[in-house]
């Protein structure tokens, strides 16, 4: 059963009159009277009836056009629903560290609201672990660590590599060399399973600084916080203190001349879904210019 014949008889339904139908289709008359002998025969029944100049249904046109109403109303779902495919649609939730959701959020999900108001955007604030954690539970659909993912099941990308230094409380240092304060002061560090573990570990290297004693801290807001109030001394990014050290709130010990990625990840079978793809594309390309600002 051809479509093309459902669809020209629909149309003959709806205006029973095939001069109108040939005028609304681009068809000749005489075509569209094959189309429905066609229809009429492949079904065994007649649809449509004449009586003087006027057309009616016949009971069986009657059925036909109840049931293929339902069917191109059917066929047109399926079409909206495979457009959707190449849209990005419905909610999408980012997970990131609270740095990178005060900093880079805010302006990143203007742009992507105004371009793709049809996502639903929720915004969770958690360390990296915790990201990429609620990426394997699908508590998110994409997020922003510190370091890369080496999970085969993970898709990671690098959209930046972050500057590093160790940085103390100005009155920790006073009349202190930086030797002297690194032996007084405990060592402020991310907990176990960070994904700055190994990072960490070469930078300390590279001082030959072997931490006194360590103070572990949930999150990077945690430890800046903790060096503000003089707890200790910390390791933090760059961009992270660019505030306090331009103040002085916090004083530059020494800048690491290794670099820490900062990474999109989403699980790799994901990755080609709209809403994820359209949100990396994004990133990637606005990244180091909200970085400046």
């Amino acid at each position: 059963m051809e479509l093309r014949n459902l669809k020209t008889f629909l149309v003959v339904a709806e205006h029973l009159n095939l001069t109108k139908a040939a005028e609304v289709l681009g068809y000749s008359q005489p075509t569209i009277t094959v189309q429905i002998q066609a229809l009429e025969r492949e079904l065994g029944h007649p649809l449509l009836n004449r009586v003087g100049k006027r057309t009616f249904l016949t009971p069986a046109g009657k059925t036909v056009k109840q049931y293929t109403d339902q069917l191109f109303l059917v066929l047109q779902h399926m079409e909206e629903e495979l457009n959707t495919l190449h849209l990005p649609v419905g909610p999408l939730v980012v997970a990131a560290p609270e740095f990178y959701c005060t900093h880079f959020m805010p302006q990143i999900l203007k742009v992507y609201v105004e371009t793709h108001p049809q996502v639903n955007l929720q915004v969770i604030s958690c360390t990296s672990q915790e990201t990429l954690r609620k990426i394997h539970s699908h508590e998110a659909d994409i997020g922003i660590i510190a370091g890369v993912s080496s999970q085969p099941e993970i898709f990671s990308t690098i959209v930046d590599m972050e500057e590093f230094a160790l940085v103390a409380s100005p009155n920790m240092i006073k009349k202190r060399s930086m030797q002297e304060a690194l032996a007084a002061f405990p060592f402020l560090s991310y907990q176990e399973g960070c994904n700055l573990d190994g990072f960490i570990s070469q930078c300390l290297l590279e001082i030959g600084y072997v931490p006194p004693s360590v103070i572990k801290c949930s999150s990077e807001e945690t430890i800046k916080r903790s060096v503000l109030n003089e707890i200790g001394v910390a390791l933090l990014s760059t961009a992270l203190v660019a505030k306090e050290l331009g103040t002085g709130e916090l004083t530059e010990l020494y800048r690491f001349s290794k670099k820490a990625e900062t990474s999109l990840v989403c699980l790799e079978r994901r990755k080609g879904e709209a809403a994820i793809q359209t949100f990396i594309e994004l990133v990637k390309d606005v990244w180091q210019t909200v970085g400046e600002e």
